[in-house]
Formats: C-alpha cells, sequence, structure tokens
C-alpha cells in the first residue's frame, strides 16, 4: 500500500495537488440498497406514498448530492461533472431498492466520491421520506463497482 497522499511530511491534512495529473476521461460506478417491509416497497411502487414519487426525489437528491461532495467530503476536489445518472431499481424479490450511480468527467482526478456520495444520499432520501410507514427499513451495500481511467487504470470489484 502506499503512502497516504492527504497528509503532508509533517501529517498534516492537505489536498493533492493535481495540477500536474493528465486530463483524462473519468469514470466511476457505486452501489447500495435499502431494505425495507415489503408493504413499503409495494407504496412506493404503486406511487401511493402520502409524500408522493418518492423514487423521483431520492434520484434528485443523489444527483445533487454528486455535485456537492466537495461541500461534504474533506478533501475532495471541486470537479466539472458531465454526467451524473442515478438509478433506483426495485427488487421485491430481495424486498428492497437497489441504487446506482454513475459520475463521469474529463479531468485530473477521479469521480468515485461523487458515486459513493451519490448513492448514500439517494438512500438516505429514501429512508427519510418512508420512515413514517418503515422504522426497520436498512441501508447497506454501499460500494464502489468499477472506476475507469486516470493513472491507476481501470478497477472492477470481483463477484462474490
Amino acid at each position: 500500500m502506499s503512502d497516504l497522499t492527504h497528509l503532508d511530511a509533517r501529517g498534516q491534512a492537505r489536498m493533492v495537488d493535481v495540477s500536474d495529473k493528465a486530463v483524462t476521461v473519468r469514470e466511476a460506478l457505486a452501489s447500495g440498497w435499502v431494505e425495507m417491509q415489503p408493504e413499503t416497497l409495494q407504496l412506493i411502487l404503486e406511487g401511493g406514498h402520502p409524500k408522493g414519487d418518492v423514487l423521483a426525489v431520492a434520484r434528485i437528491a443523489g444527483i445533487q448530492a454528486a455535485k456537492k461532495t466537495p461541500d461534504l467530503i474533506p478533501l475532495c476536489h471541486p470537479l466539472m461533472l458531465s454526467s451524473v445518472k442515478v438509478e433506483l431499481l426495485p427488487e421485491p424479490e430481495h424486498n428492497r431498492v437497489r441504487i446506482e450511480a454513475r459520475c463521469r468527467l474529463s479531468g485530473q482526478t477521479g469521480v468515485e466520491m461523487e458515486a459513493l456520495t451519490a448513492v448514500s444520499v439517494a438512500a438516505l432520501t429514501l429512508y427519510d421520506m418512508c420512515k413514517a410507514v418503515d422504522k426497520g427499513m436498512r441501508i447497506s451495500g454501499i460500494e464502489l463497482v468499477e472506476k475507469t481511467g486516470g493513472k491507476s487504470g481501470d478497477w472492477r470489484r470481483e463477484e462474490g
């Protein structure tokens, strides 16, 4: 494992200088899910939730969160994202909604944190909107699935 890049020689936090890095197309995909009671998922799918379209609001929240990542995560670079896609995929067979976020840009640093933040905030928004009917929901499985571009190259999580 390499040295930590966010610490200077004295061990103090710093933002990494990326000015000498090449501009490349970079993309990251993150995922996670929110498990819930079958009745809660059915309420969401039928559009009968009193707070409105839960999936649409969570999608917008995820997109906004990706754009605000440097305001939330210390030392993250503000990025000029070219694309943020957030999908909420109901999985009734598992009583959950799977969330996937894909972020893309041409830049000097990666977009992994933006994708992870998008998934996290979309999940929190879904929880917030449904907690009145299901306080036992569980947010889990948030992880980076793949990333492309940059000096370190491509990476994909192995299955299993």
